[in-house]
């Protein structure tokens, strides 16, 4: 019956859809780049201050409209640089690839840094875009030192990398968002020959799929376990309303990350695994129709709960890959161009306003109570990731243009 709701739900989705065009895109960047050029300004103001030297990255507004910077350490840091390399990538403007390179020497010294999971939210989408399109060797030598470090935190009688370290209500927590790191140790067994980072992901991820996912194929934030057994503890939605709630950008994770997975694996489970997180979320009945999603589809609040346009984005780009490997991929496609569309006209901000962020309206930890309702940077950066990829997608190459 699920199924066949989804398919109700694709058909008419299709019907209604308007296309994405290259005109579109095009037009996307040019505001992209125009913002991206005021965000410039506006962190160039803020690193006169001698006291914010460390703070190397835009990563939000906060509650009185001011630009948030970030230390290297964040695990937000790389995302900046990353959009940097996409805006190079896009137009072939070298202004932009200096940029890029610029701050992307910012975040390099997280190479070593082995107390955070986060090395591919900060290494990866810098230093591994930088690589992707320049090919620079010392590129490629920061991203193998940055898996090895990232292979530290693997347990092997859990099967997982490690998240977070000095959390007294934990053991051993493992987070959904961790399926994002693991794109860069599959990347170091590509530039290596060395196995081990491979086997490490691929254990990661079977292990996530085992443990994080429940039976209608929404995910947990966070699963503790007994780092001696390998034994669960526990499983609760940190980030979420409650534990047995299903926290938006969490199941977009998941849909990225499976999806990336079986384009590195050809695992046929995790194509299922991602068509099945895809078939949760865009099956949901407090999904809105413009397929921006609540901070938690289970709020009671909806619907005067907070969207979450991070999740949105991050869902759009990977349902563009998605579409490249599915039989239903005329159905994510279609999908994704309604989303892509819905960011680009009702949330975008204003041209020259929100320091130079690109779409407003995110949710980052809203039982924390930080970061409700505004642009945040990696929204931003799987926004212009999704328009790549349908780039791509419309030339008739591959959406994901790697190495």
């Amino acid at each position: 019956m699920r199924i066949k709701h989804l398919l109700i739900f694709f058909a008419l989705n299709l019907l209604t859809v308007k296309v994405f065009s290259q005109a579109e895109v095009d037009k996307a960047f040019s505001f992209a780049e125009k913002q991206t050029t005021q965000m410039l300004k506006e962190v160039d103001s803020i690193k006169t201050d001698a006291g914010n030297a460390a703070q190397v990255s835009p990563r939000a507004l906060n509650a009185d409209g001011k630009l948030v910077m970030v230390q290297s350490k964040d695990w937000c840091s790389g995302f900046f640089p990353g959009e940097l390399w996409f805006l190079y990538e896009y137009s072939k403007n070298k202004t932009w690839m200096d940029l890029a390179r610029k701050y992307t020497a910012n975040i390099e010294v997280e190479k070593t840094n082995g107390v955070t999971h986060d090395m591919g939210f900060k290494i990866y989408n810098s230093v591994g875009n930088g690589y992707r399109l320049t090919k620079d060797p010392h590129y490629k030598d920061v991203i193998i030192e940055a898996a090895k470090t990232l292979s530290t935190r693997f347990n092997p009688v859990v099967g997982s990398i490690k998240s977070w370290d000095n959390r007294s209500q934990w053991k051993f927590p493992v987070i959904i968002d961790n399926m994002l790191n693991l794109e860069l140790l599959f990347e170091a067994t590509r530039l290596t020959g060395d196995s081990t980072y491979y086997k490490i992901a691929v254990t990661h991820a079977n292990t996530a799929m085992k443990n994080h996912f429940r039976a209608n194929y929404s995910s947990y934030h966070v699963v503790d376990y007994d780092p001696e057994t390998g034994r669960v503890l526990h499983k609760q939605t940190h980030q979420g309303f409650a534990d047995e709630s299903a926290w938006a950008r969490g199941q977009a994770w998941g849909l990225y990350g499976y999806t990336m997975c079986y384009r590195e694996t050809h695992n046929k489970a995790y194509l299922q695994q991602a068509e099945n997180i895809a078939r949760f979320i865009f099956n949901n009945p407090n999904m809105p129709a413009d397929l921006v999603p609540y901070w938690d589809y289970n709020d009671p609040a909806i619907p005067n709960a907070p969207r979450d346009v991070s999740a949105a984005a991050v869902a759009a780009s990977a349902l563009y890959e998605l579409s490249t490997y599915s039989k239903n991929g005329k159905n994510y496609r279609s999908t994704a161009d309604k989303i892509i569309n819905t960011l680009s006209t009702n949330y975008r901000a204003k041209e020259g306003d929100s320091k130079g962020f690109l779409l407003l309206h995110s949710t980052g930890h809203k039982p924390g109570g930080t970061e409700i309702d505004v642009p945040i940077i990696y929204a931003d950066y799987y926004y212009l990731e999704a328009l790549l990829r349908k780039q791509h997608l419309y030339k008739g190459q591959p959406a994901v243009n790697r190495f």
